[in-house]
């Protein structure tokens, strides 16, 4: 004898309601003979994941969704799936076991729904609807694992690129931007945003831009450093380039590069030097930069 959808839905619906600490206790507790966190969450962490997703899982269940639509078209369900997979990632979990813990709740799921069904064809049907229901979980949390890595790793990887490039105040109205390793369009990027509120901030006139700790320049770097004076100029402050050694002049020398526009020093000592005479500021020497 076939069972209907709905009657199978409310079956579901009632394990959910009535097993709810059941489910969640067992759940939890695959997850840790899986072994695959380590002491990245903590039990109560487990628990607390099992009860919101248990508990959305019910209230899509009790939505007039179409079973196919429940997980990506339910708000509370989607978000616990969402917030499920995002706690994962933050707390470095494989995307797999992430995907693989959402797909667990099946057996957990499964297992209290044998105990109040005795009918063959009721509990076939109900192992179908718990395999499409958390079969789109699952696949969803592996996507929504994935985009929330990328993020983190996006937001880690900028965060590293603005300490590598700081801006220092070192005179009144000086700035310098001492500049180490390689010098490409994200890390322009960076450098140009810090480096132009730091002039707002700062009133400054003059921004230094140190690349003593430059490896090489060739004419992509050459580039960017221009796009870096030219957004300076733009912001009524003048430009100096520090830290030009042989045989960093020779290699702009045999490129062709033309900087000529631009101040440009052998040390940060020089260019500090150059930038309080041109902010009309009282004349330093190269130890009374140091002293101060």
């Amino acid at each position: 004898m076939s069972v209907s959808e709905a009657a199978v839905r409310e079956r579901l619906r009632t394990v959910l309601t009535e097993r709810d600490e059941e489910i969640a206790d067992r759940w939890v507790h695959l997850q840790l003979e899986q072994g695959a966190f380590g002491s990245s969450i903590s039990e109560m962490e487990l628990r607390g994941e099992a009860d919101a997703l248990i508990a959305a899982l019910r209230a899509g269940l009790e939505s007039s969704l179409p079973v196919d639509r429940v997980v990506m078209s339910h708000a509370d369900l989607r978000s616990a799936v969402t917030e499920f997979s995002m706690q994962r990632a933050r707390n470095g979990a494989a995307p797999t076991v992430t995907s693989l813990a959402v797909l667990s709740l099946k057996e957990a799921l499964l297992e209290a729904v044998q105990r109040g069904v005795q009918d063959t064809s009721e509990l076939l049907a109900a192992a179908l609807m718990i395999n499409r229901l958390l079969d789109a979980a699952g696949a969803l949390s592996f996507d929504i694992y994935v985009a929330g890595r990328e993020e983190i790793i996006s937001r880690q990887s900028r965060q590293l690129m603005e300490l590598s490039t700081p801006v220092v105040r070192l005179w009144r109205h000086v700035l310098a931007v001492p500049l180490i390793g390689t010098l490409d369009t994200a890390r322009t990027q960076v450098v140009m945003e810090n480096l132009l509120q730091a002039i707002q901030d700062h009133e400054a006139r003059v921004a230094i831009v140190d690349i003593t700790g430059v490896a090489a320049v060739d004419t992509s770097v050459a580039q960017h450093l221009m796009q870096t004076v030219n957004a300076v100029r733009l912001m009524g402050a003048d430009c100096v380039i520090s830290g030009i050694r042989p045989a960093i002049a020779q290699t702009i020398a045999q490129l062709g590069i033309d900087l000529s526009t631009i101040l440009t020093k052998a040390t940060l000592a020089d260019a500090l030097a150059a930038a309080v005479r041109i902010t009309d500021q009282p004349e330093v020497s190269g130890d009374e930069t140091a002293a101060r």
